[in-house]
């Protein structure tokens, strides 16, 4: 005796062997602990030097949350964005900085001790010798961040600070 299955049953089954057939969906692109590191720049901010206004910075994720936009405007009318991810393949973060004065800036590090610190060389225009770069951007309990970018022209022996800036959100 032939039993008829019910529409229900027929529903079940063709579920089931949809769902053993689909194919296991990877986690997204950059979803990662690691991708996430720099996010405690991502906002918009008011930032100043020596307590004297320094510009304006609005740090975007973009790209699935695979990078950092970077959107400056300083108070003296320079204006700049960089570009930054993490390198899962070198296992190091990388900016690349450009600004309306033509001055380019890359710049590859890691998170240490909490603080994302990324250097990098440039060449003096006058001289010719090189600048070694060491920013350092250092989340604070008060939820404001501390850029310091500091300079080295003798193999990093002495280090000079180009700018120390506090970032507090708008």
């Amino acid at each position: 005796m032939k039993k008829e299955m019910s529409t229900a049953s027929i529903l079940f089954a063709l579920t089931t062997l949809a769902l053993a057939d689909a194919p296991v969906q990877p986690p997204p692109a950059c979803s990662a602990a690691l991708y996430r590191q720099f996010d405690f720049w991502v906002g918009d901010w008011n930032v100043t030097q020596n307590g004297k206004p320094a510009g304006t910075n609005r740090i975007d994720r973009i790209l699935g949350g695979c990078a950092l936009l970077e959107h400056w405007a300083g108070a003296g009318g320079s204006v700049g964005n960089s570009l930054n991810y993490y390198d899962a393949t070198r296992a190091v973060w990388h900016q690349t900085w450009i600004d309306n004065q033509g001055s380019p800036l890359e710049l590859e590090g890691k998170l240490a001790g909490g603080n994302m610190v990324l250097t990098g060389n440039t060449l003096d225009a006058t001289s010719g010798a090189t600048v070694i770069n060491r920013l350092t951007w250092t989340p604070r309990a008060d939820g404001t961040v501390r850029q310091h970018w500091e300079i080295s022209t003798d193999g990093a022996k002495s280090w000079t600070t180009a700018f120390d800036g506090l970032y507090t959100r708008k």
